[in-house]
């Protein structure tokens, strides 16, 4: 699906307002992997909770194709959510009391996937389908929180710093792990990707960088790297 933001302005407070977004318009290609890059504070997260319709922006305008979603009720929003986005936190909001298998398919219940079972044997879980969150590594939580969103078979994949909890080395596993671009390749979702990673932001066929709530600049890469290409 393309993403089109168009004059999104966002403050928060009540008596003393602080915008937080002014005046954001991007368009995000469909099919195409974009990261927002910028430092803590500069409205990138928020803006990514806007795109998804997590938080609600004052004025401007949300649209996913044709529709938009900032008309939507709550309870339209809920439904379109559910149809079709998957997001990945930086931290991995797994079900304590559920083993791998049902945090999984927790996500692909949502759309009645059958198949699930396939992604998580391609994340490397499949001898660990009866452990539980507390029983694996962070990577590893990553990795059930991954597999739980592109259970859903989403068209637009969300990640809030994905890496941001793990090491270097686990966070270049998440990041290099195939079966994501195999799965994007193959059905045309979205990817779009917050981070405060200058190197990460190599990886991304487009890099929007944010400062103190507006885009600043938009940058097409024409070679993306792998993450075993890009320092850390």
């Amino acid at each position: 699906m393309k993403i089109q933001a168009v004059n999104i302005h966002k403050a928060y407070g009540s008596r003393h307002k602080t915008e937080v977004l002014k005046d954001v318009s991007l368009t995000i290609s469909k099919g195409s992997y974009t990261v927002i890059l910028g430092a803590s504070g500069s409205g990138k997260s928020t803006l990514l909770n806007v795109l998804f319709g997590l938080e609600r922006c004052d004025s401007g305008s949300v649209l996913y194709d044709s529709t938009d979603i900032t008309k939507m009720n709550d309870s339209a929003l809920t439904a379109f959510r559910k149809e079709h986005i998957g997001f990945i936190f930086q931290q991995y909001y797994l079900l304590e009391n559920m083993n791998v298998e049902k945090n999984v398919r927790m996500g692909a219940d949502l759309v009645q996937n059958k198949q699930y079972h396939e992604i998580i044997e391609a994340v490397g879980l499949k001898d660990k389908l009866k452990q539980y969150p507390s029983e694996l590594s962070g990577g590893e939580q990553q990795q059930v929180s991954i597999a739980r969103a592109l259970a859903k078979n989403p068209h637009v994949l969300f990640l809030d710093e994905p890496t941001g909890a793990l090491d270097e080395q686990c966070g270049r596993q998440i990041l290099d792990l195939d079966y994501i671009m195999r799965l994007h390749q193959e059905r045309h979702f979205t990817i779009l990707m917050v981070t405060h990673n200058q190197n990460i932001a190599e990886t991304a066929d487009t890099v929007i960088r944010m400062n103190s709530g507006r885009i600043t600049e938009m940058i097409e890469n024409a070679h993306p790297k792998s993450a075993y290409e890009i320092g850390w």
